[in-house]
């Protein structure tokens, strides 16, 4: 895709699309919100969109969907067995994924849940370029456990490196060499790494962790959720790929995994989930455990309409003028904000921009849980809601002691043909403002902790009452400003 220039404007994003249909969004006011978080546990989670702004909690499911996409599922098969609508979307995944058996699942943690009961047991060690939520949860209640092999650097919130997403292939032989090649079932990669700021890895770091996983004789999984926008990052900056289309890529970085699996509330921007790969061994290992856990092998716990979607979906990654909305947003706002001296992460990912909330509330402590407070305290002064991505989105250890994460990031995720660059300033300038009034945010404290996933459901409280003077201090500034 060409470059498209202004004249005095300077540089900012276009879109390539246009608005049909919207939806109303609301700004109550700030008493309001204050009322809302409480009640909320002050986990943005359990806010009710009734009380949002602007939801930048994830992009899982919140893409915009396209005029084909809606027009297709007008036409679904919804048979409970061999469905027109499963074989349309079964052909979509053998054109752009290049896998020819597919086994559809609700959504992309389904998809993991049916990965692992067919491969981890106990003693089970991935290897992995970063952990997922999910995927971690997964594994753990399989017997197996997660090790992180990142890349040196990929910690670094400010940083040049394009691939902060690669695995140390070093790392990977010593793991393989440590535990035996026999007790690692799969390799996992993770296109563009969720926790860590949306970071891609490279394809050259993915044929080196294929030519290490031959060498033993180990599967290489894929975990494809983000597997378009890691494609468009590949365009841009190796350079190998500037003059290969994104269905190039996209074939090159499948045809190295042994199996590959994919949320599509991402990956298509439509709902639902699936496994695929050329093995039919590897099918054959997974393929009872589709009825028992999501549905018949023809629509897996996916509605037919959704399906529909799907096919299409998978089909409209490889238009590069969708693709790249998403990350030519991010890029501004990370750009815009880094220029400003706020702390986020470096260089632009996908998915969202990611704000280091270790730093800027480096008066907390990480049992304060200073990327959850800064979330909250984010909605309280504008609405808007983020994502918490560092220690309350961790775990506990055997022993009932809470593991630290690597960072302490707020996620702001920047869904697909969602919002308009107003909006985004609007989220800019209100960074701005909690960024130079960092000192008024104090920590939070578990009241409810769930044993698993506690970040999805669990609730808190302030330690103090810094909402209260977060709020009076809005008010000065901001007047009867919503």
């Amino acid at each position: 895709m060409k470059n498209i220039k202004f004249y005095k404007m300077g540089e900012m994003p276009l879109e390539q699309h246009k608005v049909r249909v919207v939806q109303k969004l609301h700004l109550v006011p700030i008493a309001e919100r204050l009322n809302a978080i409480e009640e909320a546990g002050f986990n943005t989670f359990k806010l009710t969109t009734r009380h949002v702004f602007l939801d930048m909690l994830t992009d899982s499911g919140t893409n915009a969907m396209s005029d084909q996409q809606v027009a297709a599922m007008f036409q679904a098969d919804d048979a409970y067995a061999g469905s027109e609508s499963f074989a349309r979307l079964h052909q979509a995944v053998e054109d752009v994924l290049g896998k020819k058996y597919f086994l559809p699942a609700h959504q992309g943690r389904a998809a993991e849940n049916i990965i692992c009961k067919a491969f981890v047991k106990k003693g089970s060690i991935i290897p992995t370029n970063y952990h997922f939520t999910t995927t971690l949860a997964h594994i753990l209640d399989n017997g197996g456990k997660v090790e992180e092999l990142l890349c040196e650097g990929a910690l670094d919130i400010k940083s040049d490196n394009p691939f902060k997403g690669n695995m140390d292939v070093e790392k990977l032989e010593a793991c393989i060499q440590k535990h035996g090649a026999e007790n690692i079932p799969f390799v996992r990669m993770e296109a563009s790494t969720n926790l860590i700021g949306g970071q891609p890895f490279s394809i050259s770091n993915l044929m080196d962790v294929r030519h290490v996983c031959d060498k033993y004789n180990i599967m290489l999984v894929l975990d494809a959720s983000l597997l378009g926008e890691n494609a468009y990052l590949v365009k841009q900056r190796e350079d190998h790929w500037h003059e290969n289309t994104l269905g190039d890529i996209l074939k090159m970085m499948t045809n190295l995994a042994d199996l590959v699996y994919f949320s599509a509330r991402k990956l298509s921007s439509s709902r639902g989930g699936g496994i695929c790969t050329n093995q039919k061994s590897l099918y054959s290992r997974m393929e009872a455990l589709i009825p028992l856990y999501e549905g018949f092998l023809t629509y897996g716990g996916i509605s037919v309409r959704e399906i529909e979607a799907m096919a299409v979906g998978l089909r409209e990654t490889l238009d590069e003028t969708m693709i790249s909305q998403s990350p030519s947003f991010i890029k501004y706002m990370v750009e815009t904000l880094d220029k400003a001296g706020i702390p986020v992460v470096t260089p632009p990912g996908v998915l969202g921009c990611h704000v280091d909330a270790g730093q800027i509330c480096s008066h907390l402590s990480q049992s304060e849980y200073p990327a959850g407070a800064f979330a909250a305290a984010l909605y309280l002064i504008s609405g808007v809601r983020g994502m918490e991505r560092g220690t309350l989105s961790s775990i506990r250890d055997e022993n009932g002691v809470e593991v630290l994460a690597d960072a302490e990031l707020v996620r702001l995720a920047i869904p697909r043909r969602v919002f308009t660059l107003s909006q985004i300033n609007y989220v800019i300038d209100r960074v701005m403002w909690l960024y130079d009034h960092r000192e008024y945010i104090g920590g939070l404290k578990f009241v409810y902790e769930p044993p698993v996933l506690r970040f999805f459901m669990g609730g808190l409280e302030a330690t103090s009452d810094w909402p209260e003077r977060l709020m009076a201090k809005f008010r000065k500034d901001f007047g009867d400003s919503l």
